[in-house]
């Protein structure tokens, strides 16, 4: 992350993202890493500014050696925030991926109920997106595979998972998380080779330096995705944008980026021009057609 400017544009992002209601009592999930204690930090500063409150739920499995050593930096990680951590203890769960994961939100659930939070936000990043994405890829998925991980669902009656992180790399987070001198451990078992997704984020590594935007594109092709299954009101607003491009004889090479930009100053109804590309410009609150 490049300096302050930086830091506050993330800041700014995740409070847009996660929107804490006045009273709101939030559960951030913590395993001590970069990406939860940078999260707790900017759930803390969104908290503050909108009248909530951030508890840190921490799930201790005691499958690692490390475990204890990561309870340990939860615990600091609350003291140097100002934050209660409610810690869980899940013992005889089978040490397979899938149960774990399983074990470990059914506690958040439990933490959640007794904090009197609603909500359970989680530090997954772009990268973990792109590596479950290609992960269901390879597992021969559908279209509901291909979507990702949502950035809410259900954890249980009255309670949701929000994800405020899908967009954001991970080296921002512990950028984040070092300049503001916060505790965390690293991971050991990211890189056992046991672990298929270990495998697929070595490889994506080594990819990386050709695309650069990998992740982004991954992510944006998770979100059409998710949109294709449940329309959104944006996905509704670009799918008639790029039909009346399409009837104007206008509709190609068009980037996503530029097309999402007219999207959402379509949806903010203010007049003005978007460019879509040298000769195609977009005139809203103004002649109804795309202009050329």
């Amino acid at each position: 992350m490049r300096g302050a400017g930086s830091e506050r544009s993330l800041e700014a992002q995740v409070a847009a993202t996660l929107a804490i209601q006045a009273d709101e009592i939030l559960l951030v999930a913590a395993s001590g890493g970069p990406d939860s204690t940078a999260l707790a930090s900017l759930a803390a500063s969104a908290a503050r500014a909108a009248g909530g409150r951030v508890e840190l739920g921490h799930v201790n499995h005691g499958v690692r050696t490390s475990a204890e050593q990561d309870e340990a930096v939860t615990l600091a990680t609350g003291a140097a925030l100002g934050l209660r951590v409610r810690c869980a203890y899940v013992r005889g769960a089978p040490s397979d991926e899938a149960s774990l994961r399983e074990a470990r939100y059914a506690a958040l659930a439990s933490l959640a109920r007794v904090a009197g939070a609603a909500r359970v936000a989680t530090a997954h990043h772009a990268e973990d997106q792109t590596e479950t994405v290609l992960l269901a890829l390879f597992r021969g998925t559908g279209p509901a595979g291909l979507a990702g991980m949502p950035p809410v669902r259900a954890l249980g009656e009255g309670l949701e998972l929000v994800r405020p992180l899908l967009r954001v790399e991970p080296a921002r987070l512990r950028a984040y998380a070092e300049r503001a001198h916060l505790p965390f451990a690293l991971d050991p078992t990211n890189r056992d080779p046991r672990y298929r997704r270990n495998a697929v984020r070595a490889a994506l590594a080594a990819l990386r330096g050709d695309f650069p935007h990998l992740d982004e594109a991954v992510a944006r092709c998770a979100e059409l995705v998710r949109e294709e299954l449940a329309p959104t009101a944006r996905g509704r607003t670009r799918a008639g944008l790029q039909a009346a491009l399409r009837a104007a004889g206008l509709g190609r090479d068009l980037t996503f980026e530029r097309l999402e930009a007219a999207t959402k100053a379509l949806e903010s109804g203010v007049r003005g021009r978007v460019h879509l590309r040298r000769d195609v410009e977009l005139v809203i609150g103004g002649s109804d057609e795309p202009g050329g």
